[in-house]
């Protein structure tokens, strides 16, 4: 047994496998323990990205949500201010309408006082050139001058 070769081999592979087995099996435990530290701290690493993900994601919702309501706000407010601004419009545009027809019924009202004015004033000179006409031809000379003297006498008194 000791003069086989194979016997040889196989003690020597024994002493070779026991001498490299405990650095070996150290190193390789090392690696392992390694590794698994690796895999441990990435998957740590992964969970406290996800919190961050998942806070980050509800603050953005939260935020998402504050702005909403307040376009909601502003296009309310936007729609009231629109709604007094109509109001207000309408009501200017009523003032302003009957403004104008009140203008206008003064401009008829001076119209119609002009009219008669003017009416009156030739009613007056018609009837002043029919009088004239009327003296003129049924009055003689004498009538005439007695009708004058008349007059004066009384224009002072007419007068004051």
């Amino acid at each position: 047994m000791f003069s086989d070769p194979t016997f040889w081999v196989l003690v020597s592979f024994v002493v070779f496998v026991a001498l490299v087995w405990k650095p070996a099996s150290r190193m390789i435990s090392q690696g392992l323990d390694e590794r698994a530290e690796k895999i441990r701290s990435d998957i740590e690493k992964a969970a406290r990205l996800r919190e961050e993900a998942q806070a980050l994601l509800a603050e953005y919702q939260k935020k998402q949500r504050d702005a909403l309501k307040d376009a909601e706000a502003i296009v309310a407010a936007a729609k009231a201010e629109a709604e007094a601004f109509s109001k207000q419009a309408a009501a200017d545009l009523e003032a302003s309408l009957k403004r104008r027809e009140q203008l206008a019924l003064q401009r008829i009202a001076q119209a119609e006082t002009q009219a008669l004015t003017d009416v009156r004033a030739a009613a007056v000179d018609l009837a002043m050139q029919a009088t004239r006409r009327i003296l003129i031809e049924k009055l003689d000379a004498g009538k005439q001058d007695a009708l004058i003297e008349s007059a004066i006498k009384e224009l002072p008194a007419k007068l004051n």
